[in-house]
Parts: C-alpha cells; structure tokens; sequence
C-alpha cells in the first residue's frame, strides 16, 4: 500500500470518526397540550412522532417534550428558565391555545411570548414559533390582535415561524370537515391528525435543527 494510500484511508477514518461522535441537536419543545400529547398513548403523540420524522429524514436530534397540558403563555414563561438547560441548542414554542380559549387579553400573551422569546436569546438559542389561529368568538379587534402576535416577534426576534400548528389539517381536509383528524372533543387531533401536522411541521424543524448545527 503506497503512502498516499495509506493517507487517504486516514483521513476516511478520521472523518467518519467525527461524525459518529457527532452530538445531535437537542430541541425542546415548549408548549400546551398539543405539544404534550393529550388523549394519545405516548407513542402517537406529537413530539415522538416528529423525533419519528426526524430521524426518518436522517437528522441527528433529540427532542424534548416540554408540553404541558392545559398551560398558557404565562405557564410557557414561567418554566421557560428551567426547559432552557445547557443541553438545549434550538426550542419550538408552540403556546397560545389556551389564552384564546380562556380569552386572555392579547397583549399579554404576547408580553408572555416576547418573555420566552428573550429567554431564548439570552440562551443563543435557535427558536421556531409555531402560531395559531384564532376564531371569532371574541370580535375582530381580538382576533387580529392574538394572530399578528406570531408574526410580529418571529420578525422582531428572528425567530423562525409556521403560523398555524393546525395548517396541515386544513390543507389535508381541503375546507371540508376536520372530524377525520381530531379527537370526540374537537379540540386535540387523533393520532392521523398528529402524523399529518408532523409531516407539515416537519420541514421547518428540520431548518431548525440544521441552523442551530451551524
């Protein structure tokens, strides 16, 4: 074996050594009952079946499941310090749901957002805001307040955004009926309705998990 050779072999073998110490990218996943699971045996749920597209996509991640059911942007805040570790590289906030159903006034939850969203940023943290919808139960004034929340601190912190968790299930029902998808409460989808949302979100996670590589 000449010396070139034996060089090139080296260098193959260093490489792939580098690679397989590789640490993954660690992501929490900061939300509500959506995010934790509900109604779901633990498999089905989102954040497992993301870490499943993940690692079907060939990401090197681990995902963290920081959802707890029933929690508002003031909850997301107050675990914020805590769901940051120093093993944490990149944080999906996925928060809001409950404040409209409780119909918290807007500029709070976005007080809250803009709190964890500075958390992250303290913590060089890459985020992804995942936002929702609102509907019209408590007026225009309301809903254009709680929507444009999302947007406007993904452009103010930089932060990576979808703007609605439930995009992939409007797009998969095409404007018709969502019952396929969800749950008897009409709240929290089934686990077709969370492989669906995965396959939608699943895109912008992965930019995030390769921009938070870098």
């Amino acid at each position: 074996m000449s010396k070139h050779t034996v060089a090139g072999a080296a260098l193959v073998l260093a490489v792939a050594a580098g690679a397989a110490q590789a640490e993954p990218v660690t992501i929490a996943a900061l939300g509500d009952s959506l995010t934790q699971g509900y109604g779901l045996p633990q498999q089905e749920g989102f954040v497992p079946q993301l870490q499943g597209w993940l690692d079907e996509a060939g990401l090197e991640t681990e995902l963290i499941n920081a959802g707890v059911s029933g929690d508002t942007t003031a909850g997301g805040l107050a675990r914020v310090g805590w769901t940051l570790t120093e093993d944490v590289d990149a944080m999906i906030v996925a928060l809001g749901g409950n404040d409209f159903l409780r119909g918290i006034d807007p500029a709070n939850s976005r007080a809250n957002l803009r709190g964890i969203l500075e958390a992250a940023e303290a913590a060089e943290v890459e985020v992804l805001i995942v936002g929702l919808e609102s509907g019209p139960n408590y007026g225009p004034e309301f809903k254009q307040a709680f929507d444009s929340m999302y947007p406007d601190l993904a452009r103010e912190f930089g932060a990576a955004l979808v703007p609605d968790f439930f995009d992939g299930l409007q797009a998969a029902a095409d404007g018709g009926d969502l019952g396929a998808f969800m749950q008897s409460d009409g709240l929290h989808p089934n686990a077709r309705g969370v492989s669906v949302i995965v396959e939608a979100i699943g895109p912008a996670v992965a930019e995030l998990a390769r921009a938070a590589s870098d």
